[in-house]
């Protein structure tokens, strides 16, 4: 069984998503473009210290072709 999706702001999925691997591209309002080097993308809210909902962390780690386990094992 997989682990449950976390609770996490948007700066903790950036500082999980650059260590595996994703850059920073662009930034535009609240949001900030990723993109890793094989052609994967993704875009991230940061709000504040406001969570990211649970639907939109399972979107993005759909678009970065993350399970919730390696997910977990870079925060």
């Amino acid at each position: 069984m997989s682990p449950a999706l976390p609770a996490v702001t948007g700066r903790e999925v950036l500082k999980a998503l650059s260590a595996a691997g994703f850059v920073q591209v662009s930034i535009k309002g609240s949001h900030v473009k990723l993109a890793h080097p094989d052609g994967r993308r993704t875009v991230v809210p940061v709000h504040g210290s406001r969570g990211i909902p649970r639907g939109t962390l399972a979107s993005i780690l759909r678009q970065t072709g993350l399970t919730v386990s390696e997910f977990v094992r870079l925060l």
